[in-house]
């Protein structure tokens, strides 16, 4: 017996296809979502794009543009599927809800509306009024969960945190002091590295600046190197390590001064107010949506203590005992979403649940 699938089904192959696209463009659209498009003649794509960079062409920009010439008489005969609600105002390009009804496309299937003020709704109504037949909610959790980042700034008023520190088999993350341990191994370590092409900030404290001296780039992995963070109450960091280099962007959240020198932004916070919150106002403000906390174990705990945290990344080197040393942060209320071993290595993945009323 023939199988035909029905029309919801079709919307969810196409719309599979936008969140696909959509991910290439990780680590490159930040503080914009990434967004996929995909035009389709009678069940045929003839244009695919995606939100390639910030400041850029939009997907359906992309999308449109990619449609051959002897395809371009179909555009007003087709439908076009937006992984995103397409945008309704004036950015850094034009509104892509504008560009649809110039086009003429009779039909938009939309996997989740957009929560910026600027868009959330508006898009649609104005194709709506445009008389063209929209269909929001296709493959909406996914799509929801692909901009997790953005839906997070937007919805929340904060980044998306992200907690991430290696442990050996017995639990420690550091060996007694003075004495850098080195836990993953070069694979999972290229991992991480890929982590932080993802993210648009990463942070750390006094403490792990001072002992590790870390890069906190990219090198291992090809991608954009997120703002670096640190935070230093008392200013005691050395200008000679390597954060200071002025390969990216260094933020100093400190209790002493507020301002730019050398490139490296001091962004005062207060001794008698809880950091955590301080700090995700800060980051809020300055437009980063997303942090990847790298250490130590003290600012990683507090962001547990303060529940103020989305996503944990612990990886345990199995075949390291360490015996005696730093201990690890101890997770709380945290539901296990992933395991992965790489080697010697296991790469588990904690969600914090939200909570319901």
């Amino acid at each position: 017996m023939s199988y035909y699938p029905s029309s919801h089904q079709v919307h969810e192959i196409f719309m599979q296809r936008c969140l696909e696209l959509a991910v290439l463009g990780a680590g490159h659209v930040a503080p914009n979502p990434m967004v996929g498009a995909v035009l389709v003649h009678n069940g045929r794509i003839i244009g695919e794009g995606y939100h390639m960079k910030y400041g850029e062409a939009h997907a359906e920009v992309n999308c449109i543009n990619s449609v051959a010439s002897e395809d371009q008489h179909l555009i007003g005969e087709s439908v076009i599927y937006v992984s995103l609600e397409p945008c309704a105002h004036h950015g850094k390009t034009p509104p892509c809800a504008d560009l649809i009804i110039r086009h003429k496309i009779p039909k938009v299937v939309v996997g989740c509306r957009d929560p910026f003020p600027e868009v959330d709704g508006k898009g649609i109504e104005k194709l709506r009024a445009a008389g063209i037949d929209v269909i929001i909610g296709v493959c909406e959790e996914a799509a929801k969960a692909l901009n997790k980042r953005f839906f997070t700034y937007h919805t929340a008023w904060r980044p998306y945190v992200t907690l991430k520190w290696a442990q050996t088999a017995d639990g420690y993350i550091a060996g007694i002091p003075g004495e850098r341990l080195l836990i993953s191994n070069a694979l999972t370590n290229r991992f991480v590295h890929q982590w932080r092409s993802e993210e648009a900030s990463i942070l750390v404290g006094t403490n792990t600046a001072m002992q590790d001296d870390p890069q906190l780039n990219t090198r291992y992995w090809q991608g954009t190197d997120p703002v670096k963070l640190v935070v230093d109450l008392d200013l005691r960091l050395p200008s000679s390590l390597k954060l200071f280099n002025g390969n990216a962007r260094t933020i100093v959240f400190n209790a002493l001064k507020h301002g730019e020198e050398e490139n490296i932004f001091f962004y005062e916070v207060e001794r008698r107010k809880k950091l955590v919150p301080q700090l995700l106002q800060a980051l809020y403000k300055l437009r980063l949506n997303s942090v990847l906390v790298e250490g130590g174990a003290v600012l990683l705990q507090s962001f547990i203590d303060a529940g103020l945290w989305d996503e944990a990344r612990v990886i345990t080197n199995t075949a390291l005992t360490a015996g005696t040393g730093l201990p690890a942060p101890q997770l709380a209320q945290a539901t296990m979403v992933q395991t992965e071993q790489i080697q010697t290595d296991i790469i588990q993945v904690f969600s914090r649940p939200v909570a319901t009323l």
